[in-house]
C-alpha cells in the first residue's frame, strides 16, 4: 500500500492548473445512460472514482473509449442489463447516480447500496421519495435497490431534508424527469454549480431544464435525448486545496482554470485569515480564471460554519482546519453537513495541533508550527489536510493508506512537486519507522456519505 513521504517546510511557487471536478464528473457521466448516442467529455478528471464509474457504465453496455487521459466519450451499445452490482458500487457513494437514468431509459434498474468515505450519515431516503412521486416502485432486496417504472410521469417533488438539500439525490431526480411525461418541478432542490453543469449537459442533449442552480428546477419531460460534447468544470474543492497549500506554506502560486465565482465563501474566509487571492485578469470568466495566492506569515484566526453552497463547503473543512492550526489565536469551526466529519482531528493532533472537539464544533487553538508524524488517512478530504499539514510541518510526515488521495486529486504528489514540495510516493511496506504495517478497524459505525 502507497505512501506518502513529505519534507516540510518548503515554499510553494509556480503555476497550475485545476483539472475537472469529481463532484460534477461522475453524474455526468451516469447522464450517458439516458441515450443511445454517444457524449464525448473533455476535461474529465484522471482518478480512481471516474475510472470505477467508468468500469460500471461498461458493465450497464456503455462502449467507453479514452482517447487521451482528460477525453472520453461514451455510448450505450447494450441495454440489456440494469444491474449496478456490488463489487464496483461499494467503491464510491456517487455510484448511485446510475438510478435516475437507468430507471427513466430502461423502466427497471438494480443498484446495490452505495459506499464511499466513512465520516458521516447521509442516507439516500430522498433520491427513493423523489423517484417515488415520478411513479416508481421501490423495494430493497438483499442490500440493493429494485425500482420499476413504466412511464415516469411529472410531479412536484421536494428534496429538502434534515442536512439540507440532497445534491446526488437533486442530480438523480433531475435526470429521470427529463424523460418523464410532463412538468416537474423540484423544491428545495441543491444549488450546487455542479447540479447547473449536469443540467448544462442533459440540455444540450435535447432536455428542457430551467432553474439549475436554484431552489426551484423546472424540467419539461421530453420523448428522446441525443449525444452531446462536454467540457466539465473546474473543480472547485482541488482549487480550494491548492490554494489553501499555498497559504499554509506562505507560498506564490499562480491557480489557473480558478472557479473564482464558486469559492466565493472560501476566499472570503482565506481574506480574513490572512491570505491574499487576486484575479490576475479581471476580463476573463470568474469561473475558469487565474488567480494568484499569497500568504502573509503572521495568520489571523476566524469562526465559520460549513453549509450548502453559496456556504462554505463541508469538503474544504479539514484542509482550512489544517491552515488554522497555524493561525495566531482561537479559531471556532462548527460541521453542519456531516457532524462526525472529524476523523482528521486526531491525526493532526499527532502533529503538534491543539484542537478541542465539542459535538459537531471543533476549537483550533493556533501554534507556531507544526511537527512532521507518521499519521494514516480515513478518507478523501481528511487525508488532504493531512498532506497540507505535512507540507508546512517541520520534520518528515509519513501518511500512509493515500490511496483515499487517488479518488480526488490526481497524482497529487507530482502537482504539489512542480510547486517545489518534497513529497514522494513509495511502496508503504519500505516504511520502518512510521506507522504500524497492520491496519485496523474502527469500531465506529460505518455510515454513507456524500463524498
Amino acid at each position: 500500500m502507497d505512501v506518502f513521504k513529505i519534507q516540510g517546510g518548503q515554499r510553494l511557487t509556480g503555476k497550475i492548473s485545476v483539472d475537472g471536478s469529481k463532484n460534477a464528473a461522475l453524474p455526468l457521466l451516469a447522464a450517458s445512460l439516458l441515450t443511445s448516442e454517444p457524449i464525448h467529455f473533455t476535461c474529465m478528471p484522471h482518478l480512481s472514482d471516474i475510472t470505477n464509474m467508468s468500469k460500471l457504465l461498461a458493465e450497464l453496455g456503455c462502449k467507453v473509449e479514452q482517447q487521451s487521459t482528460n477525453e472520453i466519450t461514451l455510448q450505450v451499445t447494450d441495454e440489456s442489463t440494469s444491474h449496478a452490482r456490488y463489487d464496483i458500487v461499494r467503491t464510491m457513494r456517487a455510484s448511485v447516480c446510475v438510478l435516475g437514468p437507468l430507471l427513466a431509459r430502461r423502466g427497471k434498474v438494480r443498484v446495490s447500496m452505495p459506499g464511499g468515505c466513512a465520516f458521516g450519515d447521509r442516507p439516500i431516503d430522498l433520491h427513493l421519495r423523489g423517484l417515488e412521486a415520478l411513479g416508481a416502485t421501490i423495494e430493497l432486496d438483499g442490500g440493493d435497490i429494485i425500482a420499476r417504472a413504466d412511464k415516469l410521469i411529472g410531479a412536484t417533488i421536494f428534496l429538502g431534508g434534515p442536512f439540507g438539500s440532497t445534491v446526488l439525490g437533486t442530480a438523480n431526480v433531475m435526470s429521470a424527469a427529463t424523460l418523464a411525461k410532463g412538468r416537474t418541478i423540484i423544491e428545495s432542490a441543491a444549488c450546487e454549480p455542479e447540479i447547473a453543469d449536469l443540467a448544462l449537459l442533459l440540455n444540450n442533449m435535447g432536455a428542457n431544464i430551467s432553474g439549475a442552480g436554484t431552489p426551484r428546477i423546472i424540467i419539461e419531460g421530453v420523448e428522446q435525448l441525443g449525444g452531446a460534447s462536454h467540457t466539465v468544470m473546474p473543480d472547485r474543492i482541488v482549487a480550494g486545496t491548492w490554494a489553501i497549500a499555498a497559504a499554509m506554506t506562505n507560498g506564490d502560486v499562480t491557480i489557473e482554470r480558478f472557479p473564482l465565482d464558486h469559492l466565493l465563501a472560501v476566499t472570503n474566509i482565506l481574506s480574513t485569515v490572512g491570505v491574499h487571492v487576486k484575479q490576475i485578469d479581471p476580463s476573463e470568466n470568474p469561473r475558469t480564471c487565474a488567480v494568484q495566492i499569497v500568504s502573509d506569515r503572521h495568520l489571523k484566526p476566524v469562526m465559520f460554519t460549513t453549509q450548502p453552497y453559496p456556504g462554505f463547503p463541508t469538503d474544504l473543512q479539514a484542509q482550512m482546519m489544517a491552515l488554522l492550526c497555524l493561525s495566531r489565536g482561537n479559531s471556532i469551526i462548527t460541521e453542519k453537513i456531516y457532524p462526525e466529519r472529524f476523523m482528521h482531528v486526531p491525526e493532526l493532533s499527532r502533529m503538534g495541533a491543539k484542537l478541542v472537539r465539542q459535538g459537531a464544533t471543533v476549537i483550533v487553538q493556533g501554534v507556531d508550527h507544526l511537527v512532521g508524524a507518521p499519521v494514516m488517512a480515513s478518507d478523501l478530504r481528511a487525508s488532504a489536510s493531512l498532506v497540507l499539514a505535512g507540507l508546512a510541518a517541520e520534520g518528515e510526515t509519513t501518511i500512509s493508506r493515500v490511496y483515499h488521495l487517488d479518488r480526488g486529486y490526481a497524482a497529487m504528489e507530482k502537482t504539489l512537486t512542480s510547486l517545489g514540495a518534497k513529497i514522494e510516493r513509495v511502496d508503504g511496506s519500505t516504511i520502518v519507522d512510521g506507522l504500524p504495517l497492520v491496519e485496523t478497524v474502527s469500531s465506529q459505525k460505518i455510515v454513507q456519505s456524500d463524498c
